[in-house]
């Protein structure tokens, strides 16, 4: 039997939820801090955006594979990917999370401190694009994870490339655009630019996640 055929290639999925949530289970399991923060959105009313275990897993693995201590994070929620991320720093690392909802960001404050993980996550409140330029003096970055609003995807690329490391990494998250990448709007647009100037400052590659994951890495 081949490892892929043309059909896999075209983007035929052979996964079912069924699988997804076994292999989750088995690669990505949850422990009582990580299940508190993932199961935050429908306890406290918060939409339920935040990345799948399988992607969370993924994100915390490039920033151990990369050796990152300075990591930036666009857009917190109730905290589960930057827990996940902060998991993946050594002891003088660091996460900066922006969140613009100032009830999502007491509720990922909250779970970030049940995690023990209050001395190495940083949550800020605002709007991300009046806030990153104040987060520039803790740069350079190591790697930055961006899950927020998708129209602003293409000024966040603009920041991370230019605060970013040689061979740090950008993730973007939703880089499928919930399968309206191609379509004719300004928010399609704006992922569209994302993609393609981040071609251009790094190595990059779009990860066929449910959603798509965009990996790259600065030259």
């Amino acid at each position: 039997m081949p490892v892929a055929d043309p059909d896999s290639r075209a983007g035929q999925r052979y996964t079912t939820p069924e699988i997804l949530d076994w292999v989750a289970r088995v690669h990505a399991p949850h422990d009582e801090a990580l299940a508190r923060a993932f199961d935050a959105p429908e306890k406290h009313g918060l939409p339920a955006i935040q990345l799948g275990p399988s992607e969370g897993k993924v994100l915390e693995l490039l920033l151990k594979l990369a050796g990152a201590r300075r990591v930036v994070e666009v857009g917190t929620l109730a905290g589960y990917s930057a827990i996940r991320a902060a998991r993946a720093l050594p002891a003088d690392g660091h996460v900066h999370t922006i969140e613009f909802e100032s009830k999502h960001a007491r509720v990922a404050r909250e779970n970030v401190a049940a995690a023990g993980l209050a001395g190495t996550v940083t949550v800020h409140e605002g709007r991300a694009l009046e806030v990153l330029p104040r987060l520039v003096r803790f740069g350079p970055f190591d790697a930055v994870f961006i899950d927020a609003d998708k129209a602003n995807y293409d000024a966040y690329g603009r920041w991370a490339a230019e605060n970013t490391r040689t061979g740090g990494l950008l993730v973007g998250d939703n880089a499928f655009l919930f399968g309206r990448l191609l379509e004719d709007s300004p928010e399609a647009a704006a992922m569209r630019r994302f993609h393609e100037e981040a071609r251009a400052q790094f190595d990059t590659v779009c990860l066929p996640t449910p959603d798509g994951m965009l990996l790259g890495v600065r030259r």
